[in-house]
C-alpha cells in the first residue's frame, strides 16, 4: 500500500512539473504584444517584401515557442503567415471561427491597434482554443500575433 502511495505521488509530481514546464513553453498576451508592435515596426523600417519574407521564415525572430506573426491586407489577403504557408496570397473576408466570430473583419477593423479574441487551432496541441491576438495597423495591412488562452 505505502508503495503504490509513493507511486500515485510521485506520478502527481511529475504531472505537476509537466504541465508547468508546458505552461511555460507558451507564449503570454504580453509577450504577443510586444512581438506585434516589433514585427509592424520592422515592416515599417525594411518594407513589405523583406517583411513577409522574414515573418514567413521557421527559423527566425518572428516565432517564439507557440508565437507567430501574420499580416492580412485591407482586401483581407493574408500576406505573411509564420505557421499556415498555404494561406499566404489567399483572401479570407468571410472566415470565421467556429462560433461564428467574424476575425479576419474584425483583425482588419483595427485603426491603430487592439485586442480581438476568436477560436483557432493550437499550433502545439492541435486543438481549437480561445485566442486573444493583438493587431497593428500599418498601412493597408495589419500586424498581428496572438496567444492561446482558457
Amino acid at each position: 500500500m505505502k508503495t503504490m502511495r509513493l507511486v500515485l505521488m510521485l506520478l502527481a509530481a511529475l504531472f505537476a512539473a509537466t504541465a508547468a514546464m508546458a505552461a511555460g513553453d507558451r507564449g503570454t498576451a504580453d509577450e504577443a504584444k510586444a512581438l506585434a508592435i516589433k514585427a509592424a515596426q520592422y515592416l515599417k523600417e525594411v518594407g513589405a517584401e523583406k517583411a513577409f519574407a522574414a515573418f514567413d521564415a521557421k527559423d527566425g525572430p518572428w516565432h517564439d515557442r507557440d508565437l507567430y506573426v501574420f499580416v492580412q491586407d485591407d482586401a483581407y489577403t493574408v500576406r505573411a503567415h509564420g505557421t499556415i504557408p498555404a494561406f499566404i496570397g489567399k483572401s479570407f473576408p468571410d472566415l470565421k471561427d467556429v462560433d461564428g466570430k467574424p476575425f479576419t473583419r474584425m483583425q482588419q477593423a483595427i485603426q491603430t491597434e487592439g485586442w480581438i479574441e476568436y477560436k483557432w487551432q493550437d499550433p502545439v496541441t492541435k486543438a481549437i482554443r480561445p485566442k486573444k491576438t493583438y493587431a497593428v495597423r500599418v498601412g493597408e495591412f495589419t500586424v498581428a500575433v496572438g496567444t492561446y488562452v482558457d
